[in-house]
């Protein structure tokens, strides 16, 4: 039996990323193909657009159009970080009613699988015929059940030549370089900087990710034995490395850190951290040249920088959203993938329930750490198929050897 027709409403969530359009048009697309979905309405930044009734109507827009805004970086329809209370959800519901909307497409991270989940579940004691679907998005790759997700590879390849290129900025003026780079509660991103090391000596040399505690004196320690052994040092550090007492120490050294709907506090705005850390790094000595960017918000969204296999997976979960949504046995769920590939890379792709993901997230395994201040070259193994082809560099050393 076939799922009922009905108008649809997707809508985008949460930080954006260079492919987040890539798995909007993946739903456009698949939705003007179904024989379920009649109208797909956009909802401009989210939940806000579907309280106040304000769509933009998606349903036969031009091909060659949709493809440029595939390759656009950020949110097409606006995004927000509104987490729904249960008379917004009501509210909603009013909403679709009037639009004959029966389906609900949300791409975002694990805060809008939570949304997604909210929705679900007041839809279902209200006895709201609505079938709501989680696209997943997140740069931060920390989706449960999820191996990878769309956005992360993109990032991914952002951080790695940004930090290759700071590694050549560091030879070449040598010193202390401390790069703070996105990573809330897990370090997937910032452990991304390894695949800038190319040959013996490259950095990053020191890698600090939220899973592992440090402390200052480890820091200063670690620091030393690197300057002491190269004549410089570059670190690449996520912004919620946390102190021994389990305190991320942005929340440490800077005060009244503003949050979101979510509770999530936001380290991304200010440079306070590199601040910290460049300043602690002082102490080795009067002078060092010392120096500390904060890599910012660019990371998720450059443009023409997508990874290859990210873009195309990211368009592939939105079709698949609006296909499961087609059977009438699946009333909710998160778009998820999972590897199947030994020798080669490969993927699958199924749906897993919205509550296995909403809300907590996952962090990096222990194998991909070492010595708290070390990535893996298994993680090596698992990042490089997400991240794809890097560029190529060369170094007269090669020669002078």
């Amino acid at each position: 039996m076939s799922a009922p027709r009905g108008n649809a409403v997707i809508g985008q969530s949460g930080g954006p990323t260079s492919v987040i359009n890539q798995s909007l048009v993946g739903v456009i697309q698949e939705a003007s193909q179904s024989g379920h979905i009649e109208q797909l309405l956009g909802a401009r930044h989210g939940m806000r657009g579907i309280l106040g009734e304000d769509f933009v109507h998606l349903t036969g827009a031009p091909a060659e159009l949709l493809e440029r805004v595939a390759q656009t970086p950020s949110a097409a329809l606006g995004s927000t970080r509104d987490k729904p209370k249960r008379e917004d959800c009501e509210k909603m519901f009013r909403v679709f009613a009037r639009n004959n909307v029966r389906y609900f497409f949300y791409i975002g991270g694990n805060d809008s699988a939570d949304t997604a989940r909210i929705v679900q579940e007041v839809a279902k004691t209200e006895h709201h015929d609505l079938r709501v679907f989680h696209i997943p998005k997140t740069i931060d790759n920390d989706l449960r059940v999820h191996d990878h997700c769309p956005g992360y590879g993109s990032a991914a390849r952002y951080v790695a030549c940004a930090i290759m290129g700071d590694n050549y900025d560091n030879k070449s003026l040598p010193g202390i370089k401390i790069d703070i780079v996105m990573g809330r509660d897990a370090g997937f991103l910032t452990a991304a900087s390894v695949l800038a090391r190319r040959r013996d000596g490259d950095g990053p040399h020191l890698i600090y990710v939220p899973e592992k505690p440090l402390s200052q004196d480890q820091f200063l320690a670690d620091v030393d034995r690197v300057y002491k052994k190269y004549g410089r040092c570059l670190v690449a550090a996520s912004e919620g490395i946390k102190a021994p007492d389990g305190k991320r120490w942005t929340e440490k050294i800077k005060e009244n850190l503003e949050r979101d709907a979510h509770q999530n506090v936001q380290l991304s705005g200010t440079g306070a951290l590199g601040d910290f850390l460049a300043e602690t790094a002082k102490k080795l000595g009067p002078k060092l040249r010392i120096r500390a960017d904060t890599f910012g918000y660019p990371q998720r969204s450059f443009p023409g920088f997508a990874s290859e296999v990210d873009a195309r997976e990211a368009r592939l979960v939105g079709q698949l959203a609006v296909r499961y949504s087609a059977d009438e046995k699946n009333l909710e769920g998160s778009v998820a993938m999972r590897r199947t590939g030994q020798a080669a890379y490969a993927v699958e792709m199924f749906l897993t329930p919205l509550q296995t993901v909403a809300r907590d997230t996952r962090q990096l395994n222990e194998e991909y750490m070492c010595d708290g201040n070390n990535i893996t070259d298994a993680f090596k193994a698992y990042v490089t198929p997400l991240v794809g082809t890097l560029p190529v560099v060369g170094s007269l050393d090669e020669w002078a050897k």
